[in-house]
């Protein structure tokens, strides 16, 4: 870690818990900050605070009250989450009161780079991904962000021969100040998260933020098939480097004589590809520009891409059952993500889909329904789901309580050879905490059926 005298003495509020509050408290007064935590959870109920408590952090739980902006912080460290229309955190900005996520916390602390990775889809399986082959390759990879590992966490410790490989959602992006990685990597840019961001500019202009601190001699890794990313590009000052499925560019990657290339190195076969589906050969392709930016050898990306599935809850393969196969698309919170699993079959699909309602209605799932034979629906837009599912001809539409229900609800209208596939369309928290909650709710209920 680096010695800083950044936060000595300094009165700081870091808002909302969770793992990234409690790390980055903790972090803070080992700097030597004056620390005092609030938290919305009531302090019996709140196990994290009370920890806190007993290393003479103050402890505000139960409510945000705005009367602790009297108190004279010069910094708040926000839980992501938080919006910020939250009346603590917009009265902070009011007051000219500094506000960042840990994320900065940790880029100011760090020894290692950072490889950071941002988008609407695929960042999880281009963070995993590029994890993978770095380590493969022996270039000493870390792991943090959005992924599930606290940033500064993983920073107090990393090492200047290490690398961490960050992923990073656009919440935790509008909190960054100085945050600048080597590499900084967009996979596409979709409506996403309007709830949370005023606009989808404003959506945007948190991901662009990725790279608005790199200079030239750092990397940013775009994707040229989108006018969102390429558009971001033209404002980049770092070296870039496109990537692209349908197109060739030779200061990138791209697909050339069914093989992945970078700078007109033939790198990997298609077919030695274990990761499935079109949408993952953008991912592929992110991951590959990465590594060989970062000098590994083509052995070890070969090694990975052979033997890579994906993620846990990303188009995961859970079991097959009396001819039927189970697939695990819980991360599928969004139209885009489930339209881009449900492209990756071409076998006769039981959709089930539902969750959170933002709003939005389903039209846009319509051209790829064409291999779903029925569609099983739960959470708060199953009947908007459920309109689209007989508009686009499907016979068999059923709406349950929940996932759990939706498992055998599903196995009793399929058939030998069908895939069964949980790609929901929506955000969890209608029903479920998250959507690994919501994933391994419905594995287990798979495993049930054994």
């Amino acid at each position: 870690m680096k010695e800083t005298t950044s936060y000595l003495r300094k009165k700081i509020l870091v808002l909302g818990l969770a793992k990234s509050g409690v790390t980055a408290a903790s972090l803070l007064h080992k700097l030597g900050a004056f620390v005092t935590v609030n938290d919305m959870k009531p302090l019996s109920e709140n196990p994290e605070a009370q920890g806190l408590l007993e290393q003479g952090i103050k402890v505000v739980c139960g409510s945000h009250p705005i009367e602790l902006l009297d108190e004279g912080f010069e910094l708040i460290v926000k839980n992501p989450g938080i919006p910020y229309r939250n009346p603590l955190v917009k009265g902070a900005i009011e007051r000219g009161i500094p506000v960042i996520t840990e994320v900065e916390l940790a880029y100011q602390i760090s020894e290692a780079p950072f490889v950071a990775i941002t988008g609407t889809n695929g960042k999880t399986t281009t963070t995993t991904l590029i994890y993978e082959i770095l380590k493969e390759g022996g270039k000493l990879p870390l792991i943090a962000g959005n992924i599930g590992t606290v940033a500064s966490g993983v920073a107090e410790t990393a090492t200047a021969d290490e690398t961490i490989v960050i992923e990073l959602s656009s919440f935790q992006l509008m909190g960054i100040d100085m945050f600048k990685p080597e590499i900084a990597v967009v996979t596409n840019i979709y409506d996403a998260h309007l709830d949370y961001h005023a606009s989808k500019q404003e959506y945007i202009d948190a991901k662009a933020a990725i790279m608005k601190n790199q200079i030239d001699s750092d990397y940013f890794i775009y994707n040229a098939n989108q006018e969102e990313t390429v558009n971001m590009a033209k404002n980049s000052l770092a070296e870039l480097v496109p990537f692209s499925i349908t197109s060739k560019y030779e200061n990138g990657a791209y697909i050339e004589d069914n093989a992945v290339y970078f700078r007109g190195e033939r790198v990997v076969n298609i077919l030695d590809i274990r990761l499935p589906g079109k949408h993952n050969l953008e991912n592929v392709l992110a991951a590959v520009a990465t590594a060989k930016l970062k000098k590994v050898k083509n052995e070890a990306i070969q090694r990975v891409l052979a033997t890579f599935q994906g993620v846990t809850h990303r188009t995961q393969y859970v079991a097959t059952i009396e001819g039927r196969m189970f697939y695990n698309d819980s991360k599928a919170t969004n139209i885009l993500a489930a339209s881009m699993a449900l492209s990756s079959f071409e076998v006769p699909v039981i959709l089930l889909a539902g969750g959170l309602d933002r709003g939005n209605e389903f039209d846009e799932l319509k051209p790829y329904l064409k291999h779903v034979k029925a569609v099983i629906t739960f959470g708060e837009t199953a009947s908007k789901i459920e309109r689209v599912a007989r508009e686009a001809g499907i016979s068999i539409v059923k709406h349950v309580d929940n996932v759990e229900k939706a498992v055998p609800a599903a196995y009793e209208v399929s058939e030998e050879g069908d895939c069964i596939l949980l790609s929901p369309a929506c955000a969890s928290w209608d029903q479920y905490k998250s959507f690994e909650v919501r994933g391994d709710m419905f594995m287990e209920a798979v495993h049930k059926l054994k």
